[in-house]
């Protein structure tokens, strides 16, 4: 049985992240379609807000608000203290998947505000889970989505990254932000 466990455990976790990548109606070198959502201030805001740039989206459950916060962290030092990444042609932001979450309005509302803060970014709120639907991105996760200046879908990102694949994603935004 002890043999087993470890067999059982990654087919476990394959099915779980194939699970993942199944659902996806987006794809890497696809348009991605459009969407509208309001942030704290309810301000209308889509993809073209920030025209000309290269967009890192964080479509996140609030119980999973911490799971990337070490790969933002990364982003944030190569973005602000190493200068690797143009800060004019590079918007990272967030959308609230307030749909997967049991929190109340207040609850979420106060963790993105703390996430504005720290990251000093936009946080966007989508409470009919739209990107759910139209993108297929999952339920209660945490989905880093990379678009390039022309909304083409070049990375999708579901759950934790790991620290292996910082650099990588990080070299993907310069080389975008460079085109």
């Amino acid at each position: 049985m002890k043999k087993l466990l470890p067999i059982l455990i990654a087919a476990v976790l394959m099915l779980t992240w194939s699970d993942a990548f199944s659902q996806l109606k987006i794809e890497v070198g696809k348009p991605l379609p459009e969407w509208v959502f309001q942030d704290a201030d309810k301000k209308d805001h889509t993809m073209n807000t920030w025209p000309g740039k290269v967009l890192q989206i964080n479509y996140v459950d609030p119980d999973e608000s911490d799971l990337n916060d070490a790969f933002n962290d990364y982003i944030d030092k190569a973005t602000d203290v190493d200068k690797r990444i143009n800060k004019e042609f590079f918007k990272g932001f967030g959308i609230v998947d307030t749909k997967s979450t049991i929190l109340p309005n207040f609850a979420v509302r106060s963790i993105a505000g703390k996430k504005a803060k720290k990251y000093e970014t936009t946080i966007l709120f989508d409470y009919d889970g739209t990107l759910q639907s139209t993108w297929g991105l999952p339920k209660k996760n945490y989905t880093i989505i990379i678009a390039d200046k022309n909304r083409i879908c070049r990375g999708v990102y579901p759950g934790k990254i790991e620290e292996a694949e910082f650099e990588k994603i990080v070299q993907l935004i310069i080389e975008l932000t460079k085109q």
